[in-house]
């Protein structure tokens, strides 16, 4: 649990104001309290795990249960107006903002998206429904997506249009020096 939220702190950029670290130590803990034995024990942090989930989410205005499965370095960018349902599936390195709900499309189907790794979502998107999110894909602001998106994509618009993503082109500076992913010069090349 200690690695995780130390790895949440460093995704949100170290700063302990960060909303989205709040509702990530909360729900390590949530994850954390299922792997406890006893069960007085158990019971114990899990009155603690509710409280302190009502207080961020009722603060933050986010809503991410520890039922959520989420992979390493998720961050949650801004705050308010975030569901995201139990049923859900994040990868690793996944970004969600401000306004996004991930859930389900109807309340008699309970399964909600499965998203793959490396996928950034946009502000006020919707992601709802028993579809699979593929890797290295951004879903675009006020997107509402309800189809399957495969990896290396892009979906933007209501509904949702998928494209594929454009391969980046090396980025050359005008001394003619291959870019670093920032789009600068490397620090050893400037005068």
């Amino acid at each position: 649990m200690f690695d995780n939220i130390r790895a949440d702190y460093r995704a949100h950029g170290s700063k302990l104001g960060a909303q989205g670290f709040w509702v990530m130590t909360i729900y390590r803990l949530g994850r954390w309290r299922y792997t406890l034995k006893p069960v007085l024990l158990r019971k114990f942090f899990s009155l603690i795990y509710r409280v302190l989930y009502k207080i961020v989410q009722m603060v933050t205005g986010i809503e991410v249960p520890c039922e959520v499965k989420i992979g390493r370095n998720f961050v949650i960018d801004h705050f308010g107006g975030i569901v995201v349902s139990g049923y859900t599936q994040f990868g690793d390195n996944c970004r969600i903002r401000t306004g996004v709900v991930v859930g389900l499309a109807r309340v008699e189907d309970p399964c909600a998206p499965v998203i793959g790794n490396n996928v950034d979502i946009g502000a006020g998107a919707k992601v709802l429904g028993r579809i699979v999110i593929g890797d290295n894909v951004n879903i675009g602001a006020n997107s509402v997506v309800t189809t399957d998106v495969p990896s290396n994509s892009i979906a933007v618009g209501v509904p949702a249009r998928v494209m594929p993503r454009k391969p980046r082109e090396a980025a050359v500076a005008p001394s003619g020096v291959p870019l670093n992913e920032d789009g600068f010069e490397p620090e050893a090349r400037r005068a």
